[in-house]
């Protein structure tokens, strides 16, 4: 998998008032860094759930979003990293 970093990694907020735009990244790479499944949300702007999934425990995913959508998971294990897959 080829990317190029958009900003610094950190811990998804567990809750929506607690999710992030992630930089305003529209692509998102989500790493679950424990040993159990966790759900990861992505919201709008207005707070409504758009979708989510259970992201396997040490298993990482790419998350295509709108810039101002937001996302959240179950657990702080679960980092949240802004990156560009079009490089």
């Amino acid at each position: 998998m080829r990317f190029r970093v958009e900003g610094a990694s950190a811990a998804a907020g567990t809750s929506v008032g607690a999710a992030s735009t992630v930089s305003d990244a529209t692509e998102v790479l989500a790493v679950n860094t424990a040993t159990a499944a966790h759900l990861v949300t992505i919201a709008n702007s207005g707070d409504t759930t758009l979708g989510s999934f259970n992201l396997p425990g040490g298993d990482s995913m790419i998350v295509v979003k709108g810039s101002s959508d937001q996302v959240f998971a179950a657990n702080v294990a679960v980092t949240l990293t802004p990156i560009n897959t079009r490089v």
